[in-house]
């Protein structure tokens, strides 16, 4: 058995390694049976091609100091937890098609460039609340995300296996391919605006939505008229960047590179990664991980956050204040957002650091239905981003994005929207393996009221 913990971990001193981490307490992480493995698997990740590659990574950081400002809006959606049996074609097009409508909803409505990030191509493992699962007599691992272990109840399923992780990378790799030819490869073009919505259910969001393609195209119309050559122009392709958690770190420690030009570590697993709510701690390897990488990078922030600390994490992640560098992504709950935000926002303000507010509003109003089942209540969720917008508006501050966690698929898994789903429907396609996501209705009733709330920005 490896001496590795979710307490303490040593890293082994790898010569394919770029970087020499620091011993340091990382919680979160999984018990290991073999270490040696670990040790072959960190190897062959190390020696593996980047994901993403450094260039990228820093046209994101322009791309978040102009939302920092206001002049642009993150749209950061995507699976609460990637499984690798669902990263098929279909699944991948259709949250990339909701994440495009729910992107020219926002751009249109409130005539604001929107920053698309998918949480996708690495959201593999997910922090737990208790190290072991108990079904009846049976105690086992907690599930910890197809990067780690199998969310089926038996001992040879929950047992973490590193060959996971290379899966998890030839996953991703293969994810971003795909991403990359519907994105650039005229999948995205503006003019398909219609298109998007090709096999999705007739509902109240879809005709709202189409009345809005209406729209767009006779814009584009009058553009063509006018002369404008749109071949020359980047209508026909939208930049799509990649984010997810950067919670395992037998994975994103080899995945980090020196890039060739400046001499700094990049992690390549992603464009943008962040530190979770449970793993901030100041003194632990997820914080110091993210102060050592260049990415733009952020950190979940709960009703819990001491201010001071938060003002710690700006002195330890960004401390030349650069825009575009640290994100804080702010997980309140409906009930706490108006009280707890405010004095981190005031914080954070004094000191002079050049952040991105994101509103997550999905965590922090996670509840246990009568039926059993884990689900968010849509009214829930819009009015956290509503009491988000009201802080910010009177603090005088921006209100920089939304992170949401939704699928392009008709499930019934959050409570709510016009489609007035309740406990009863929830069994009907309750089809996550975490945490409950919002179909691809919810998500464009999302987009219209928070477009609304953009253009009263």
């Amino acid at each position: 058995m490896s001496t590795t913990t979710p307490e303490t971990r040593s890293t082994p001193r790898l010569l394919t390694e770029h970087i020499e981490w620091p011993t340091l307490p990382a919680l979160q992480q999984p018990r290991w049976p073999d270490g040696d493995e670990v040790y072959r698997v960190r190897a062959e990740l190390a020696a593996a091609p980047p994901l993403v590659f450094a260039g990228e990574c820093d046209v994101l950081r322009s791309r978040l100091a102009a939302a920092a400002t206001g002049d642009a809006f993150v749209l950061q959606g995507g699976d609460c937890a990637e499984r690798f049996s669902e990263s098929t074609a279909d699944n991948i097009r259709d949250r990339i098609k909701t994440i495009l409508q729910m992107a020219a909803v926002l751009t249109y409505g409130a005539s604001t460039p929107v920053v698309k990030i998918g949480r996708l191509a690495g959201q593999y493992a997910k922090p737990r609340s208790n190290d072991t699962e108990t079904r009846g007599d049976v105690t086992l691992p907690a599930f910890r995300g197809d990067i780690i272990n199998d969310f089926e109840f038996d001992a040879a399923s929950r047992t973490p296996d590193p060959q996971r992780l290379l899966r998890a990378y030839h996953t991703a790799a293969s994810t971003l391919n795909l991403v990359r030819a519907f994105t650039t490869g005229g999948f995205a073009d503006l003019r398909q605006v219609h298109e998007w919505n090709r096999g999705f259910i007739s509902n109240a969001a879809y005709s709202r939505y189409e009345s809005i393609a209406r729209e767009i195209d006779r814009a584009m119309k009058f553009m063509l008229a006018c002369g404008v050559d749109f071949e020359s122009t980047p209508l026909s392709g939208v930049e799509f960047f990649a984010s997810h958690e950067a919670l395992l770190l037998d994975y994103e420690q080899p995945l980090t590179r020196i890039d060739s030009r400046t001499g700094n570590p990049y992690a390549v697993s992603g464009h943008f990664v962040w530190v979770g709510e449970r793993t901030r701690q100041l003194d632990h390897a997820h914080v110091d991980f993210a102060a050592r990488i260049h990415n733009p990078i952020g950190v979940k922030v709960g009703p819990t956050a001491d201010p001071d600390e938060i003002v710690q994490l700006i002195e330890r992640l960004d401390p030349e204040r650069e825009p575009g560098r640290l994100t804080f992504i702010t997980r309140m709950g409906a009930g706490n957002v108006r009280d707890k935000l405010p004095a981190i926002v005031r914080r954070v303000t004094e000191t002079g650091a050049k952040v991105v507010w994101i509103c997550d509003p999905m965590h922090g109003n996670t509840f246990e239905s009568s039926t059993g089942y884990k689900t968010r209540e849509f009214d829930d969720i819009i009015d956290e981003v509503r009491g988000f917008f009201e802080v910010h508006r009177d603090l005088g501050t921006v209100p920089g994005g939304l992170h949401v966690e939704l699928t392009g698929n008709d499930v019934t898994e959050c409570l709510g929207g016009s489609e007035k789903i309740i406990d009863a429907d929830l069994e009907k396609r309750y089809e996550t393996a975490c945490d409950p996501r919002l179909n691809h209705q919810q998500s464009l009733e999302l987009a219209f009221l928070v477009a609304e709330m953009l253009s009263r920005r």
